[in-house]
């Protein structure tokens, strides 16, 4: 029971992390976002809702194709991603109290913040093992259905994507194309880092005589 409520701890603090990180990055958008969230401000520029919305939308696409062509990789966590992130998002967009983009320097910074807060928020809700995001879930999917690896099929899909968003109005810009060199890195070595922090709390929990 204890480590079930830390793994949602973690689930849950990742979502805030993501949420908060992807709201930073969009308050600088004219340098360029991430090819889903390229689409997601298209999508809010052209037909209204919120930018949160467009994400659970998208989200719960992914979901559903998943679900058809393999659901080995949808669970509970994959539906609270979906749902939940988009909200988070827009909170934090409709709080103002995030920085306003300045035109200046300072923007790569805050960017900068957005990438490093959304890689460690992905680390940290991945590591919970309660469910692949509905991206992740659906490029697994589609790897397995397919003879491309995971990266070959991330690669695909997030070009497509960006065209779309791109087709759409979205903003793309240098620092869209380089997003992902600066957040992998992190999202990786947060993963590791939170997994090595759940299986010492596993450790000491099963010593202490507690069920997970």
């Amino acid at each position: 029971m204890k480590m079930t409520c830390l793994r949602y701890l973690f689930l849950f603090s990742g979502f805030i992390l993501f949420g908060l990180g992807t709201a930073l990055a969009i308050k600088v958008s004219y340098l360029g976002l991430h090819p889903w969230d390229v689409l997601n401000v298209a999508l809010h520029d052209r037909h209204g809702l919120t930018i949160g919305t467009w994400g659970i939308m998208c989200g719960l696409v992914l979901v559903s194709i998943s679900f058809v062509v393999d659901r080995r990789y949808i669970n509970i966590g994959t539906f609270l991603n979906a749902l939940l992130i988009g909200p988070i998002i827009d909170f934090f967009l409709w709080s103002d109290i995030l920085p306003e983009a300045s035109h200046e320097w300072t923007d790569y910074m805050i960017l900068l913040a957005g990438i490093v807060i959304t890689g460690v928020g992905g680390g940290l809700y991945v590591a919970a093992g309660i469910g692949a995001g509905p991206r992740d879930g659906f490029m697994l999917s589609l790897a397995d259905k397919t003879r491309l690896s995971v990266s070959q099929a991330r690669v695909v899909v997030e070009n497509l994507v960006l065209l779309i968003g791109f087709l759409l109005g979205g903003p793309v810009f240098v620092m869209t194309f380089i997003y992902t060199f600066i957040q992998s890195p992190v999202f990786q070595h947060s993963l590791v880092l939170f997994r090595k922090l759940l299986q010492l709390a596993q450790r000491k929990s099963s010593s202490s005589g507690f069920v997970a």
